[in-house]
């Protein structure tokens, strides 16, 4: 009898241990429904967690490499509301944080049930690291990325800002936004059951930098300009002011600087309207900048040359029930004088001759109410006009600006085309790789030319812009001073003045806008309150770009070289470029374009 018990227990107890072997082959090994799988599934939904890595955003430089936007790396700290609040170090915590212990504690009521709240954001990590040097439990710090802007307040307006995220919310951050912004990264990390991190398991996916963006603006000149327009717009007691410089030749974006500005890495208490790019957002009426425009209307007729005698006795016009007065009588000027003197007389006078259809196409060709394509956020395409039926005094006034809009931009662009032999080419405001954009014949390099010279007068002796003469360079250009709207109409004692200016007449490189909104006093004119800070800037300009000085001084001739239409001699204008060097294309790879990656 001993015998058989003796083998059942030995069989009861093997069957038990085939038992427990299966059971832990089927919960360690085998691919059952509550096996390995599922076992190790469920400890990992209770310690296995997935963290993000924050990804680099692109760096945004000027034309010369100049960092205008750059990620610096930070430490943003966090808690766990369900450790954190019963916490007995809340006092330290919050001396540490620099935070009042009542505001931290209504702070974790807030979140209370909650796992995850952020103590401060984005401190320095030498900072962040004497906090969490604490070991106070449920307070962890993670490691993100802050947008820090070298250049401040002076290319603020155009490079615009990110948010705390580091997504792009305004200006160029915003429109080349998907370019810049990096792919985050992922990683495996084990936590306790108290949230404390165990151990990093390893990365799932590395994180992809976002891509570079280099500007087509010179630092070195929004420095200046941002200087100049600043003095400016405070020594006129000016509301506001814009300065855009474009390089002719290719139709990049030089320089574009506004005043009021405001500062990109602290923008605690800033007014919106400080952080507007008005050079593309604003609009204006360009007044007597447009008779430029009017004039190759005039050229293209036929019935006008740059020396066309044109009667403006006696120094005033009526249109309708509107007078167009001259500050004196001219009596019998030319064309060019016209131009030169700015003559209300002698521009109504062309204009009621051509109509004003000739006049609004070539406004309309030159750009003016077109956006300028710069995929900028919110920049204004302006107004032109084009009703079925006009006035009489509407028909002159669109001849010298009045009755349309449009931005310190779009009249830049539209002046590039008398620097580039007839040519517009489209506006960048990112550098250029190799060769220009192809641009577009929209006036004939004979009218460009002439209207050049005729530019040129108007800072001689006898111009409107004798204070935009820069020594040592032939400049052009044409000053405008036009009444601001008001709800009753034009406002008698709000102006804005702009100058349009060409630099130099002989070889032109530069092309700038420059508008002051509201000058106060008596300088409140195009010659008297913008000309002279053309002056300024232009002289800068074209040392820094190294562009040589013109041969002769104002003043001075070379025989048989005089701009035509003037009558202060210069050196020749430049001669047009050949059909095959105007039809040449431009291959940018992976260029970036705005909302998009390439």
């Amino acid at each position: 009898m001993g015998a058989w018990r003796y083998y059942v227990v030995i069989g009861v107890l093997c069957s038990l241990l085939a038992l427990l072997v299966g059971r832990v082959l089927s919960l360690q090994v085998l691919d059952t429904e509550r096996g390995r799988e599922f076992l190790q599934d469920q400890g990992a939904m209770r310690s296995v967690r997935t963290a993000e890595i924050p990804a680099y955003r692109g760096v945004i430089t000027d034309r010369r490499g100049e960092p205008l936007a750059v990620s610096t790396p930070v430490i943003s700290i966090w808690a766990n509301p369900r450790i954190l609040a019963g916490s007995e170090r809340l006092g330290e915590l919050a001396e540490a944080l620099a935070m009042d212990p009542g505001a931290l504690r209504e702070k974790l009521q807030r979140y209370a049930g909650k796992q995850f709240m952020y103590l401060q954001r984005h401190r320095v990590p030498a900072e962040a690291r004497e906090v969490l040097g604490l070991r106070i439990r449920g307070v962890y710090g993670e490691r993100e990325y802050r947008r820090f802007y070298p250049a401040g307040e002076v290319a603020a307006q155009l490079v615009g800002f990110t948010n705390v995220d580091e997504v792009g919310i305004a200006g160029l951050e915003l429109a080349y936004n998907d370019w810049l912004q990096g792919v985050p990264g992922k990683k495996k990390y084990i936590k306790d059951l108290h949230g404390e991190v165990v151990r990093d398991i390893g990365v799932l996916q590395p994180p992809r930098p976002g891509k570079d963006l280099r500007l087509s603006i010179d630092l070195r000149l929004q420095y200046l300009e941002q200087r100049e327009l600043q003095r400016a717009v405070i020594a006129s007691g000016a509301e506001s002011g814009s300065i855009v410089t474009l390089d002719s030749r290719t139709g990049e974006v030089l320089a574009m600087v506004n005043y009021p500005v405001y500062n990109p890495n602290s923008r605690k208490r800033v007014q919106a309207s400080h952080m507007r790019n008005r050079a593309m957002t604003d609009v204006y009426e360009p007044g007597s900048t447009m008779k430029s425009l009017t004039l190759v209307a005039a050229l293209e007729s036929g019935r006008y040359t740059v020396d066309t005698l044109i009667d403006t006795s006696p120094g005033r016009i009526r249109v309708g029930r509107k007078v167009y007065p001259d500050p004196r009588n001219y009596g019998e000027i030319t064309v060019s004088r016209v131009i030169q003197k700015s003559s209300q007389v002698g521009v109504t006078k062309i204009a009621l001759d051509l109509g004003h259809e000739p006049i609004w196409d070539v406004f309309n060709r030159f750009g003016i109410g077109h956006p300028p394509g710069t995929g900028f956020p919110g920049e204004s395409a302006g107004m032109l006009p084009n009703r079925p039926r006009w006035h009489a005094t509407e028909k002159v006034s669109l001849a010298f600006g009045y009755g349309l809009t449009a931005t310190p931009l779009q009249l830049a662009r539209a002046y590039s085309v008398f620097a580039n032999g007839g040519v517009q080419r489209p506006v960048s405001l990112l550098a250029l790789e190799d060769e220009p954009l192809p641009g577009e014949q929209v006036v004939s390099p004979e009218i460009a030319r002439e209207v050049l010279g005729v530019l040129n007068a108007v800072t001689g002796e006898h111009g409107t812009a004798r204070k935009a003469r820069v020594p040592g360079y032939h400049v052009g250009g044409k000053t405008g001073t036009v009444h601001k709207v008001g709800a009753g109409g034009y406002i008698d004692d709000k102006y804005v003045a702009l100058f349009a200016g060409i630099a130099p007449v002989e070889d032109p490189r530069l092309v700038t806008v420059v508008v002051i909104n509201e000058p106060k006093g008596e300088a409140y004119g195009g010659g008297a309150a913008a000309a002279p800070v053309y002056a300024s800037v232009t002289r800068g300009a074209l040392r820094l770009l190294n562009v040589a000085p013109s041969e002769t001084v104002p003043g001075e001739s070379l025989p048989g070289k005089e701009l035509p239409g003037t009558e202060l001699p210069g050196t020749a204008l430049p001669g047009t470029a050949s059909p095959a060097q105007e039809s040449r294309s431009v291959a940018v790879a992976a260029r970036p374009r705005p909302g998009g990656e390439a």
